[in-house]
C-alpha cells in the first residue's frame, strides 16, 4: 500500500467530478473535512469498459448517473478541500464539452481557476479547452481543416498571452503528455487496468468512472487536435527558450573539503540501494559479517549495511530491489526512462525520439508489459537515486539501507489484514533498528494513502461496493498508519524526512502517512523547480514544512549511470542531505535544533506561499549558534 514519490511515467488518472449551483444554504450543509467523509458511489457495468467508452447510449447513461450523484453530493455537503472541488469541476467541464454545452463548460473552467492556488496551474487551466470551445463555436467541426486552422490560431494567441516565466514547465509537461497519448495507448490502459476490475465485479467505483470519462474526453475531444497542440506548444517553447536561473547551486553547502566532520548515519528507507556505489559512505554493523549467519542475533542475517524485506515482508539480506537480468537491462531501461522524462520536459533527445516512435506503433496489448517493465525498473532504481542525493557533498554521511519491496504489476496483489499487520511489524522493526544503530536522519521518499488502498481492493474485486471497500480500506490503512506513527514517535532523537507526494492534493485531507502526522521529529517536503517555482505535481498543505528542488534532479542508478528525475522523492533527500550536513558539522545538535535551523534558514518564494530551503543560510545560522 506504499507508493514512491517520483515521476517516472504518466498514467491516465482523472478525478471524479461535477458541480452545479447548490440549492441548500452553506450553513445547512454537512461539512466534509477529510477523505473518509466523502461519499462513495458504485456503478453497474453490463459489458466491457471498451464497449462503454465507444457506445454513445451506454456512456450517456453513465454520465447521467455520475452527474446526478455528484450534484446531489455537492448540494448536500460543504466540501472544504479545493482539490476535490477542482476535480468535480474538471469532470463537469468534460461532460459538458462532450454534450456540447459550452456555456456550462466555460463556467466550470472559471470556477476551477478561482479555486487554484498554484500560479502556473491558475494560468494554464482551460487554455486548451477554451480554445476548442471557441473554434467549435466560430467554425464548427464539420469542415475538419477549417476547424483545425481556427483552433490553432486561437490556441496560439492564448498561450502568447501567458507569462513564459511562470508557465514554461506546465507547457513542457503538457506537450510531453500529448506526444505519447494515442488511442492505442489509452485502450491499453483500459484493457490492462480497468477491464480486469469490471470483469470480476460487474461494477466500478466513481474513481474508475472518472477515468472512463477522462479517456472518452481525450479520444473524442483532445486527440483529434494532438498534432496542432504539440506543434503550437513546441513553437512556443522554442521561441521563449530562456532557461530559468538555477537557485540551488549558489545555496549549496559542500563539505567535501571540510576537516573534522562527525560521521552521520542516514537511513535510506526505500526500495533498496546499490551499495557498491558508495564504498566510503556506508554504515557498517561491526557485529555482523557477510557469512549467511545472524552473527549479532538481532533477527537479521548479514545486516552489515542495513536491513531488507521481501514483498511478503520476509527478512532478506539483499540490499537491492530484485530484478531479472538487471545488469543486462540497465542500458535499455535507462534510455526508456530518460525518454519519458525528456518527453515531459520537452527535451528533444535521442531517447525521447526513440520512445515516441515506440509508443506510436504500440498496440493496446503491448501497453501492459511495457508499463510494468518501466515500473519495475523504477522500483529497482528508486532507492539508489534517492541515496545519492541524500549523501552528495557530505563525506561524513553513512548510508544505512532499509529496503522494502513494492509490487510492480498494474493489478497489484490483494491487500489483506494479515499483510497489513506484517507491514506494521516491519515499520516497528525498522525504527527499532534505526534507534539501535545511531541513525540521525531517515529519508522516506514514499507514503501510504487511503485512496491507494481502496484502489488496490477494487482492482482485486474485493468488497461488494465502494462503501464497503472504503470501510475495509480504512481498517487496513490504520493498522499500518498507527504502527508507523507510534514507531516514529518512539524515536524523538531521529529526524524523519518525508516526501509530500506527487498527487497535487492536500496531504492532511487525504490522510497520507506519514506526511499528515503531527510529529516534532518529522519534516515533510514539497517540490519546486530549479528556479524555486512550485511544481504542478507536488502535494501540499499545512503539514508540508519546506520545499526543495524536485525537478530533474540528477542522481545515480544501480551500476553507476546518472539520471535526472523529478518528484518529491528527489526533493525529500535534498532536505535529508541538509539535515545530515548540520549534524556532521555539530553532532551535539538536537532534532528540534536541526528542524529550527532548516526552517529558519528557509526563504519565502516569489509569491510568499512557500518556504524554500537555503542550506547556506542554515549553515550560517549554525555557525552563529556555535559562537554564542
Amino acid at each position: 500500500m506504499k507508493k514512491l514519490c517520483i515521476i517516472l511515467c504518466v498514467s491516465v488518472f482523472v478525478v471524479v467530478s461535477i458541480c452545479t449551483c447548490a440549492h441548500a444554504t452553506e450553513s445547512s450543509k454537512k461539512k466534509i473535512t477529510n477523505i473518509d467523509e466523502l461519499p462513495r458511489h458504485t456503478y453497474k457495468v453490463t459489458g466491457t469498459i471498451s464497449e462503454l467508452i465507444a457506445n454513445e447510449n451506454e456512456f450517456a447513461l453513465l454520465a447521467t448517473q455520475v452527474r446526478a450523484d455528484i450534484e446531489k453530493d455537492l448540494d448536500t455537503y460543504e466540501i472544504k478541500d479545493k482539490t476535490t472541488l477542482k476535480g468535480f469541476y474538471r469532470i463537469l467541464v468534460r461532460l459538458d464539452m462532450l454534450s456540447e454545452d459550452y456555456d456550462a463548460s466555460l463556467a466550470g473552467i472559471d470556477r476551477m481557476r478561482e479555486l487554484e492556488d498554484k500560479p502556473a496551474e491558475k494560468l494554464m487551466i482551460g487554455v486548451i479547452s477554451k480554445s476548442i470551445i471557441r473554434a467549435r463555436c466560430d467554425i464548427g467541426i464539420e469542415n475538419e481543416t477549417a476547424y483545425e486552422q481556427t483552433f490553432s490560431k486561437i490556441l496560439s494567441q492564448a498561450i502568447e498571452e501567458l507569462s513564459w516565466e511562470v508557465v514554461q514547465e506546465r507547457i513542457r509537461e503538457t506537450k510531453g503528455q500529448m506526444e505519447f497519448y494515442s488511442e492505442n495507448f489509452l485502450l491499453g490502459i483500459v484493457q490492462s487496468q480497468l477491464e480486469p476490475v469490471v470483469k470480476q465485479t460487474g461494477q466500478m467505483s466513481s474513481e474508475i468512472a472518472a477515468r472512463v470519462i477522462g479517456i472518452r474526453y481525450l479520444m473524442e475531444i483532445s486527440l483529434p487536435l494532438k498534432e496542432q497542440i504539440v506543434d503550437i506548444f513546441d513553437k512556443y517553447i522554442k521561441a521563449n527558450h530562456i532557461e530559468k536561473k538555477n537557485i540551488w547551486e549558489e545555496r549549496n553547502v559542500d563539505l567535501s573539503e571540510i576537516q573534522n566532520l562527525h560521521p552521520v548515519v542516514i537511513a535510506i528507507w526505500d526500495s533498496g540501494v546499490d551499495t557498491n556505489l558508495f564504498p566510503d559512505q556506508l554504515f557498517i554493523n561491526t557485529n555482523e559479517k557477510l557469512n549467511g549467519k545472524d552473527d549479532d542475533a538481532n533477527g537479521f542475517v548479514d545486516d552489515v549495511h542495513g536491513i531488507a524485506y521481501t514483498f511478503e515482508e520476509e527478512k532478506t539480506p539483499e540490499m537491492l530491489y530484485p530484478i531479472e537480468h538487471g545488469k543486462e537491462r540497465r542500458a535499455r531501461m535507462k534510455d526508456m526512462v530518460k525518454g519519458f522524462f525528456d518527453l515531459q520536459a520537452a527535451i528533444d533527445s535521442p531517447e525521447a525520439t526513440a520512445l515516441k516512435q515506440k509508443l506510436s506503433t504500440m498496440s493496446p496489448e503491448q501497453v501492459k508489459p511495457f508499463m510494468e517493465d518501466i515500473m519495475q525498473f523504477a522500483l529497482y532504481s528508486h532507492g539508489t537515486h534517492t541515496a545519492s542525493i541524500a549523501v552528495d557533498g557530505n563525506p561524513a554521511a553513512r548510508i544505512l539501507v532499509a529496503r522494502f519491496t513494492i509490487d510492480y504489476h498494474l493489478i497489484p496483489p490483494p491487500p489483506t489484514i494479515e499483510r497489513a499487520h506484517k507491514t506494521a511489524q516491519t515499520y516497528r522493526e525498522a525504527v527499532e533498528y534505526f534507534k539501535t544503530h545511531g541513525v540521525r536522519v531517515v529519508n522516506m521518499s514514499w507514503g501510504g494513502t487511503l485512496r491507494g488502498t481502496e484502489s488496490d481492493l477494487e482492482a482485486n474485486g474485493i468488497g461488494k461496493d465502494a462503501e464497503e471497500r472504503a470501510k475495509l480500506a480504512r481498517e487496513l490503512f490504520d493498522i499500518e498508519k498507527e504502527a508507523l506513527y507510534a514507531a516514529m514517535q518512539s524515536a524523538p532523537n531521529i529526524l524523519f524526512v518525508n516526501a509530500a507526494g506527487n498527487d497535487n492534493d492536500d496531504v492532511s485531507f487525504e490522510d497520507y502517512y506519514p506526511a499528515a502526522f503531527d510529529l516534532t521529529n518529522l519534516l515533510v517536503v514539497g517540490a519546486v523547480n530549479q528556479a524555486g517555482d512550485e511544481t504542478s505535481f507536488t502535494s501540499f498543505g499545512e503539514r508540508v514544512n519546506v520545499y526543495a528542488n524536485g525537478y530533474e534532479v540528477e542522481g545515480l542508478l544501480p551500476g553507476g549511470d546518472k539520471l535526472a528525475a523529478s518528484g518529491t522523492s528527489a526533493s525529500s533527500p535534498n532536505v535529508a542531505n541538509l539535515a545530515a550536513k548540520l549534524f556532521a558539522l555539530e553532532p551535539s545538535l538536537t532534532v528540534d535544533e536541526v528542524v529550527s535551523l532548516i526552517k529558519e534558514g528557509a526563504e519565502q518564494n516569489k509569491d510568499g506561499r512557500l518556504f524554500l530551503i537555503n542550506p547556506n543560510r542554515s549553515a550560517e545560522l549554525l555557525r552563529s549558534m556555535k559562537r554564542k
